[in-house]
């Protein structure tokens, strides 16, 4: 890749309460994406957590390139992804979770994916083939296939639940009037409404948190089902197609 027209990077970490892992995730973002010879930006979008995240995030400036935006209130992930987005300065935008369970390893992929491999959207995926989960127990692995399953007619990628997004900022800008989430599913949202042409999914297990509390419960059931029917009905009346291509590796040296 070539290091001097390599796009800037934004990745937006939406938190609340994630002190403890805040630190090791920017280190592992800055440390995969600078071997893609990748210039990032981390932008922490913090909805006024009393554990002190903010505070905490603001001193990894000193290491890293990281920016936090401190909200006033609880007002939620996917506001916070938009508010992050709207931000960041990157022609490459993505969002990633604060728990550690999204793997960093494959950011030199997803971003391959854009800049050489024709992707407008690049998803990090646990299912399809080189992908899956650890750690959980029965009942959210059902909940989380059936998710799964029941967004599989309006969106055009295995893992439509994902939180693991990439994408040019071109998408985001078309998409941004239209986006109206409820609940965490920020990237099903841009999925279904954003006007692109090629998405592609790249593997990654998925490892459950070991620090702090999860953010999953039934009223993000409740929300998810809301979501999913209004997204449904944008789908029957603004319907587009969407092209998935293959997964090109990054050619590791």
């Amino acid at each position: 890749m070539d290091l001097e027209m390599a796009p800037l990077l934004s990745i937006v970490i939406p938190t609340y309460n994630e002190k403890e892992n805040i630190g090791v995730l920017a280190e592992k973002i800055f440390n995969c994406t600078h071997s893609a010879g990748m210039e990032t930006e981390i932008i922490v979008v913090d909805d006024n957590s009393p554990d002190g995240t903010a505070q905490y995030a603001e001193s990894l400036d000193k290491r890293y390139n990281v920016r936090v935006i401190k909200r006033e209130g609880k007002l939620g992930l996917s506001s916070a992804v938009i508010r992050g987005w709207e931000e960041s300065t990157g022609e490459i935008l993505g969002v990633i979770d604060a728990d550690l369970s999204h793997d960093t390893a494959i950011l030199p992929d997803m971003i391959y994916s854009i800049t050489h491999g024709g992707a407008d959207i690049a998803m990090g995926s646990r299912y399809i083939k080189g992908g899956g989960v650890e750690n959980w127990p029965w009942f959210r692995r059902i909940t989380s296939l059936a998710a799964v399953v029941m967004g599989w007619l309006i969106c055009p990628v295995n893992d439509v639940t994902s939180g693991y997004m990439l994408m040019k900022r071109s998408v985001f800008q078309e998409v941004a009037p239209r986006l109206d989430p409820i609940g965490f599913k920020i990237n099903l949202e841009v999925l279904v409404k954003g006007n692109y042409k090629t998405v592609t999914e790249v593997p990654f297990i998925f490892r459950d948190r070991q620090k702090g509390n999860s953010k999953f419960n039934g009223k993000e059931i409740y929300n998810y089902l809301i979501h999913l029917a209004k997204l449904t009905k944008y789908w029957f009346t603004h319907f587009t197609k969407h092209t998935k291509i293959n997964y090109t590796p990054f050619p590791r040296q």
